[in-house]
C-alpha cells in the first residue's frame, strides 16, 4: 500500500472537469493534427500559447503548450525546460516561421518522451483551444450528470428499510467497486459490491486504521493496494466508524459521490440523534419566545464555545453538514445565497490565466490580469464578476456577491483543524454571553485566511491594541476614518494587511488591481496623509482595527 494521502478537492464547486486525453484531440477531424513524437494518451488539463524563448515561468503543468517557434534557437534546451515545467504535450504550428517542424525539436521530444503535435497551417491555435474546451465541457457535463444520478440513488437507498447496507450497495454500484463500513476495531461491519483481492482488502483495512477515532485526526485518506485505488473516510458520528472504498480507477466525481455517502452514513449511524435534535428544537423555541441567547446557549452545553466561519466545500447540498461532521459538531448554519448550493458556480475546467498578453486559458472562470487575458468557457464566477474586473469596474457598488459563510459552533474542548477544500476562520473560546464577539472574531479571521490564502486562521488577541481603551480608540478611529466610505476603508485595511501589495489585495477583494490603485489614491487624498510613511500606516492600521 502506498503512503496514505488526503484526497485533493477539486478547483471548483462540484467535481472538477476531467482531463482530456491527447488522443481525443488528435482524433478531431477538422484540426488535422499529427503526432510526431511521444505517447498519444497523455491527459491535457488546459492549453497555453507562448512564443517566449523560455516558457517555464508561465507554465503550471499538465497543459498543451502551443508555439510557432518564433524564438526557438536551441530545441534541446527548450524541450528540457518544457518537460521540467511539467507540460503534458507540445504543439508546433508550421508557417510562417518554419515550413516544417524542426528535426532537432522532434528528436528532443522523442528523447524526453514529450508528445509533439504538428499543427497544420490551416488550423489556427484558437481552433485547437476551442476544440479542447468543448471536449472538457462535454466531459464535465457527463461527470455532473453522473454525480447527480449517484446522489439521487444514494438518497433513495437511505430511505429503504435497511438503509446502511442499501447506501453501501448503491455506492459500490455507482463507483463499480467495493464499499466497506469498518467498526472502530477495524473489522468489517457491513460490506457491499464485488469481492477484491486479499491484498487490497488488507490494504483498505490498514488505510481505514490510519484515520481512527482520534480527535483532530485526518477525515480522509487515499492510497493504492492490490492493484486498486483505495480511499477511506471517517464518519461524523463520533463512534470511530470508517467508510472504505476500493475501485479500479478514481474519477473526478468519485470523491464527491463518496462524500454524499459519508454524510448519509454518519446520519444513519449517529447515536442518540433524536435526543440531540430535541434539545436543539427546544432551544430554538425558547429563543423565539424571548429567552436570552446566553441562557439558550447554556442549554446546548456548558461552554465555552468556539465560533468558526468557513467558505469552500465541493458545492453539494451536503458540504456544510459534512464539514460539521468532520469538525465534530451538529450546530451549523449552512449559509449560502443559493438554496442547496454552497459557493456558487465556477468556470468549466478550472482554467488558469496567462501572464503573457497573448495567452488564453481554456475552461476557466478566472479573469485575466490587466484585462489582457481571459478564461474561455467560464461559469458564473468567470462571466459575472470576472467581466466587471476586466473592465476595471468596481463591484463594491453592488455589494459582496459571494454567498454567506458557513458558521459553526464548537465546544472549546474540540480542536479546530484545517479541512480539505475549505478556508476556515476561528474565534477565541468565549462564554455564552460573548458569542456575538466570537462570531465577529471568526468573521475577521476568515477574511485574513482568504487574504493570505491560508486554510485556517485563528483569532489573535492581545498585543499593543489591548493596552488602549476600546471606546477611546473607537472614537478616535471614527474621526480619523470619517472621510472614507466603507469600500474605501475595507480596501485600505486589506491593502495594509498585505503590506501594500496591489495584486494580492485585488485577489483578496476579488476586484481589479487598477481598482485597488484608484481606491488607495482616493484614500490618500481624503485623509491627506502620506501612505508611504510607516508611522501613518501604523496609525491607520490601529484605527481600522479599532472601528
Amino acid at each position: 500500500m502506498t503512503a496514505p494521502t488526503a484526497p485533493e478537492p477539486g478547483p471548483g464547486s462540484t467535481p472538477p472537469a476531467p482531463p482530456v486525453p491527447l488522443a481525443a484531440l488528435l482524433a478531431h477531424p477538422d484540426l488535422g493534427l499529427r503526432l510526431l513524437a511521444g505517447p498519444g494518451d497523455v491527459p491535457l488539463h488546459w492549453v497555453h500559447t507562448s512564443e517566449m524563448a523560455d516558457p517555464y515561468p508561465y507554465l503550471l503543468g499538465g497543459e498543451l503548450l502551443m508555439t510557432a517557434g518564433v524564438q526557438l534557437t536551441d530545441p534541446a534546451h527548450y524541450v528540457g525546460r518544457v518537460v521540467e515545467a511539467g507540460a503534458a504535450a507540445l504543439a508546433f504550428g508550421v508557417t510562417p516561421v518554419y515550413d516544417t517542424v524542426p528535426a532537432g525539436l522532434v528528436e528532443a521530444c522523442a528523447r524526453h518522451g514529450l508528445p509533439l503535435v504538428e499543427v497544420p497551417p490551416r488550423t489556427p491555435f484558437t481552433a485547437v483551444a476551442r476544440a479542447l474546451w468543448r471536449l472538457m465541457a462535454e466531459a464535465r457535463l457527463y461527470e455532473l450528470r453522473r454525480v447527480t444520478e449517484a446522489q439521487q440513488s444514494l438518497a433513495t437507498a437511505a430511505a429503504r428499510p435497511a438503509p446502511v447496507p442499501a447506501v453501501l450497495g448503491a455506492l459500490a454500484s455507482r463507483l463499480a467497486g467495493r464499499a466497506v463500513l469498518f467498526a472502530p476495531d477495524g473489522t468489517e461491519s457491513v460490506a457491499a459490491g464485488r469481492e477484491v483481492p486479499a491484498e487490497a482488502a488488507r490494504a483498505l483495512r490498514e488505510l481505514a486504521g490510519v484515520l481512527g477515532p482520534r480527535p483532530g485526526g485526518p477525515a480522509s485518506a487515499s492510497g493504492d493496494g492490490g492493484g486498486l485505488r483505495l480511499a477511506a473516510y471517517a464518519l461524523g458520528g463520533g463512534d470511530g466508524l470508517t467508510l472504505g472504498v476500493a475501485t479500479d480507477r478514481r474519477g473526478p466525481g468519485d470523491h464527491t459521490i463518496a462524500g454524499v455517502a459519508v454524510v448519509l452514513l454518519s446520519l444513519l449511524t449517529a447515536p442518540h440523534r433524536g435526543a440531540d435534535v430535541t434539545v436543539r428544537d427546544a432551544s430554538l423555541v425558547r429563543l423565539l419566545l424571548g429567552a436570552p441567547p446566553a441562557e439558550v446557549a447554556r442549554s446546548l452545553g456548558p461552554g465555552p464555545w468556539t465560533v468558526v466561519h468557513a467558505r469552500g466545500g465541493d458545492g453539494t447540498p451536503f458540504a456544510a453538514t459534512s464539514l460539521a461532521a468532520a469538525l465534530g459538531t451538529a450546530l451549523v448554519d449552512a449559509g449560502g445565497d443559493t438554496p442547496g448550493v454552497e459557493g456558487g458556480t465556477t468556470g468549466i475546467g478550472g482554467g488558469t490565466t496567462g501572464v503573457e498578453g497573448r495567452t488564453t486559458g481554456v475552461g476557466g472562470g478566472t479573469p485575466g490580469i490587466g484585462g489582457s487575458t481571459a478564461g474561455i468557457g467560464g461559469g458564473a464566477a468567470g462571466v459575472g464578476a470576472g467581466a466587471d474586473q476586466r473592465l476595471g469596474l468596481d463591484p463594491a457598488v453592488g455589494g459582496d456577491a459571494r454567498p454567506s459563510p458557513v458558521r459553526l459552533l464548537l465546544p472549546a474542548s474540540v480542536e479546530v483543524t484545517a479541512q480539505p477544500g475549505w478556508t476556515l476562520g476561528a474565534g477565541a473560546p468565549v462564554g455564552a454571553e460573548e458569542l456575538a464577539a466570537g462570531d465577529a472574531q471568526a468573521a475577521r479571521a476568515l477574511r485574513r485566511a482568504e487574504a493570505t490564502r491560508t486554510a485556517l486562521v485563528r483569532h489573535r488577541a492581545g498585543g499593543f491594541a489591548a493596552l488602549v481603551d476600546r471606546e477611546e480608540a473607537a472614537a478616535y478611529a471614527a474621526g480619523l476614518l470619517a472621510p472614507l466610505t466603507e469600500p474605501l476603508a475595507e480596501t485600505l485595511r486589506v491593502w495594509l494587511s498585505l503590506h501594500g501589495s496591489w495584486d494580492r489585495t485585488a485577489a483578496a477583494l476579488d476586484i481589479h488591481r487598477n481598482t485597488v490603485r484608484q481606491r488607495i489614491t482616493r484614500c490618500t487624498a481624503l485623509l491627506d496623509r502620506d501612505l508611504d510613511d510607516p508611522d501613518v500606516r501604523m496609525e491607520l492600521w490601529f484605527a481600522l482595527k479599532s472601528r
